[in-house]
């Protein structure tokens, strides 16, 4: 990407029956006009999804030394297995779905993309397919490299990032050790300052248990584990605030002045992010050597075909993309 150059962002175009195709040709119809935008999926999907919105979606094939095209925006067609049925999941489809991910990464690390953002897909059907699979921030790691992933969501000036992702309850305590919490925090703390520009990020740690343990009443962790581990990361440099209690952690006064929160599981930290802005909310995974976003819901097949999708998340997943992509350009040639 050269520096005048709009930065080129792979769509990975996600669950065919979903509601992804639909977003993909309401940004066909509309594109954005600050990135050059490169759907990867089935074409003729997107076509005839956009046929029943009722859209003008122009698709043309990616040709990297040419230029942007002046409608629409440009594809690289990965066919589905079998013919989709709007709304009606195929486990037949789910190799095609994993390869639009396959394209992206490999693209990334190639120079083709200069981030990857991705459309929703169902982690149930690729598993019924037989294909073990926890989620994209998980593939993209070990595509990428076997990289750590730490997944944070933005929506607006909040940003919230997980000690842990994808697991059920009973297994967060054991997945929340002294190695993985120390990891964590210190790639949110170099990634909020290389990607997103803060010189000295401020973030707020939630303990793991009601009102942070209670002094070791109502659990160990904290004293154990969170707090072990904060008391290093700030002898090194790192402005860690808590453990504090989860369910006063979002209060105004604890957020101001904060650049992000570190919640200990998915749904301690994510509703209240999703309460506060969803619809326009970005999946930011840290930790990989390529930029990745996605929106913040899933597949929604019972809005597929329907008119009734929104695109506010995907558009924010985009523009963040671009900004993300922009400021690694202006690191590189600095």
């Amino acid at each position: 990407m050269s520096n005048a150059a709009p930065p080129t962002l792979a769509l990975t175009v996600g669950e065919p029956a979903g509601i992804g195709p639909d977003l993909t040709a309401m940004l066909a119809a509309d594109p954005p006009p600050d990135c050059r935008l490169v759907a990867i999926g089935d074409p003729a999907v997107i076509e005839a999804r956009a046929a029943v919105l009722g859209v003008d979606a122009p698709l043309t094939d990616f040709a990297p030394r040419h230029a942007k095209p002046t409608r629409g925006i440009e594809i690289v067609a990965v066919p589905t297995e079998r013919t989709v049925s709007t709304g009606r999941l195929d486990p037949a489809n789910a190799a095609s779905v994993l390869a639009t991910l396959n394209e992206a990464a490999d693209g990334c690390l190639a120079g083709r993309y200069d981030a990857v953002v991705t459309a929703p897909v169902h982690k149930g059907v690729i598993n019924d397919a037989g294909i073990a699979f926890s989620g994209h921030t998980e593939y993209f790691a070990e595509r990428t490299g076997g990289a750590m992933p730490v997944m944070m969501l933005v929506a607006g000036d909040l940003r919230v990032a997980l000690a842990t992702t994808h697991l059920p309850l009973r297994a967060v305590a054991d997945a929340l050790t002294r190695e993985r919490l120390e990891a964590v925090a210190r790639i949110l703390d170099a990634d909020l300052r290389t990607r997103f520009g803060i010189a000295r990020p401020r973030v707020l740690v939630a303990g793991l248990n009601p009102h942070a343990g209670e002094g070791g009443h109502l659990g160990h962790e904290e004293t154990q584990i969170i707090e072990p581990v904060l008391d290093s990361l700030r002898r090194d440099g790192l402005d860690l605030v808590g453990p504090l209690p989860a369910d006063t952690l979002f209060t105004p006064q604890h957020l101001e002045g904060a650049d992000a929160v570190l919640a200990m599981y998915h749904d301690q930290g994510l509703p209240v992010l999703k309460h506060a802005g969803f619809g326009e909310a970005v999946n930011v995974t840290l930790g990989l050597p390529i930029v990745r976003t996605s929106v913040d819901h899933g597949t929604a097949l019972d809005l597929a075909g329907s008119g009734r999708a929104r695109d506010g998340s995907l558009r924010a997943a985009v523009g963040q993309a671009a900004a993300l992509a922009r400021r690694a350009r202006a690191a590189r040639t600095a």
